[in-house]
């Protein structure tokens, strides 16, 4: 998805490469800059939607990396590299990391340049990157975003927030008492952790999602779908086609939603003094099978108001990995990224 000089970009897709080329992205040439070596392209799901890619999952093969950042995911739990970038428009930087045991990180949105990034959804697509540990994702970071403050005070530790109601009842059972268990060893910690009503309905959400993903990839995607529509994947032909049978004023009245969504969670953020959220960062563990990606719910309503998020391994489900997303406030990524070491010292405590 991310151009790269001497390297084809080609979306995990069936396209011409030669429609999908353009100029180096200013991520990669950030990290280029700062010294970094470009080891290859990874697999994505077909232009960063749902059709997934033949990328295993390291922890057992038998089982999807995640997406769309799958490859990416893969590379650095195989270790096979020390950062991977990623793109996210629903959970395609935190579910790839939560399933390969990895660091993932994904920016406020608009934090980080898309230029050289092939667009899925434009008002929702963000750059992210995967890591190691918490203290990788923070390194990329300070290159990578936009007005970088590395001397922010973090202030007082943060009073994490968890979303009660029907947002956890999407969570596996096993996963659920995982988190439980999480969240305990954080509140043994030290940290202050308070139950709060989700923001708003799961299936609100999601529809908003639909609305505003299949509408903009219908508009990305006019030029090359009208020309080589038979090239294109089943799933993404269908999204791509699905959205071209929407409304304009469907796609407004989603837009001005998402608006009032993002003002409402940050007014109950502020009235319960949340300085983050703490959640599962997926259902469960990876499933079985590579016909699916895993479902993306856990961070539909972040990336639908342009939340920063990280994903932090957090205990295993057999032989498969399990993670903790924290989300803070959009703009607060310093802040988010200090907190992760400490959460992932207490986590790590944890473990024992």
């Amino acid at each position: 998805m991310i151009s790269a000089d001497g390297l084809q970009t080609r979306a995990g897709s069936g396209l011409p490469p030669e429609i999908l080329a353009g100029p180096e992205a200013t991520v990669v040439q950030r990290l280029r800059a700062a010294g970094a070596l470009v080891a290859g392209k990874t697999v994505t799901a077909e232009f960063a939607m749902t059709a997934p890619g033949p990328t295993r999952n390291p922890h057992d093969r038998r089982h999807t990396p995640g997406g769309s950042s799958s490859g990416s995911a893969a590379a650095v739990a195989a270790g096979l590299v020390p950062l991977a970038l990623g793109t996210q428009t629903l959970a395609s930087v935190i579910r790839p990391a939560a399933y390969c045991g990895v660091a993932g990180y994904r920016a406020t949105h608009g934090r980080i340049p898309v230029d050289g990034v092939i667009a899925y959804a434009p008002s929702l697509d963000t750059v992210g990157c995967l890591a190691p540990d918490a203290g990788a994702l923070a390194t990329a970071a300070a290159v990578l975003c936009d007005g970088w403050q590395p001397g922010a005070p973090p202030g007082s530790a943060p009073v994490l927030g968890i979303p009660a109601g029907a947002y956890l009842q999407q969570v596996s059972p096993h996963a659920l008492a995982a988190f439980r268990s999480q969240v305990t060893g954080l509140a043994a910690a030290g940290l202050t952790i308070r139950e709060i009503p989700a923001p708003a309905d799961p299936a609100e959400i999601g529809s908003l999602l639909h609305i505003i993903t299949r509408y903009e990839a219908a508009q990305v995607h006019a030029g090359w779908f009208a020309e080589h529509a038979g090239r294109y994947q089943h799933a993404t032909a269908q999204a791509i086609r699905e959205g071209q049978l929407l409304a304009r004023r469907d796609y407004d009245s989603a837009r001005r939603q998402q608006a009032r969504f993002r003002a409402d969670l940050a007014a109950v953020m502020q009235r319960e003094g949340i300085d983050a959220w703490v959640t599962p960062a997926a259902t469960g563990p990876a499933p079985a099978g590579l016909r699916s990606t895993g479902s993306p719910v856990m961070s539909m309503p972040w990336s639908l108001a342009g939340c920063p998020a990280v994903s932090l391994p957090a205990g295993r489900a057999g032989l498969l990995p399990l993670g903790l997303q924290f989300v803070a406030a959009p703009g607060r990524d310093e802040q988010l990224l200090h907190w992760a070491a400490v959460f992932e010292r207490a986590l790590a405590e944890q473990r024992g």
